[in-house]
């Protein structure tokens, strides 16, 4: 996986929206993670981990899922809400199949952008 850089908070005032919707799907549930990312298009897609008997996904995963099952061809940006220092590989592959370097910021719960992948 590679690594995380550091960086400020977004520039671009679309990409700290992604944090604002990225902490609001975690809070809505008390989820341990929330993601959000934006298409090609500009449409927004929010999600929280699923932790279900039969279904395990990622914030970011169930959040690409989203965009890929309403026809993204590509994403622009992504960002996951998460206690966690560190993004989940699987999240991280699951932005690449659809955008080989749009940046996927990892924030703190309290919306601190701990760092960047990609960009």
């Amino acid at each position: 996986m590679p690594d995380l850089r550091s960086a400020p908070e977004p520039a671009d005032p679309e990409d700290a929206k992604l944090v604002t919707l990225s902490r609001a799907a975690r809070g809505r549930i008390g989820a341990a993670e929330g993601a959000a990312v934006r298409d090609t298009d500009g449409r927004t897609y929010a999600a929280a981990t699923v932790m279900l008997p039969s279904l395990a996904l990622s914030a970011l995963q169930a959040a690409v899922a989203q965009a890929a099952a309403a026809g993204a061809e590509g994403l622009e940006a992504a960002a996951v809400v998460s206690a966690s220092t560190e993004m989940d590989a699987a999240g991280l592959a699951a932005v690449r199949d659809l955008a080989s370097a749009a940046p996927v910021f990892l924030a703190a719960p309290d919306g601190t952008v701990l760092g960047v992948y990609g960009d």
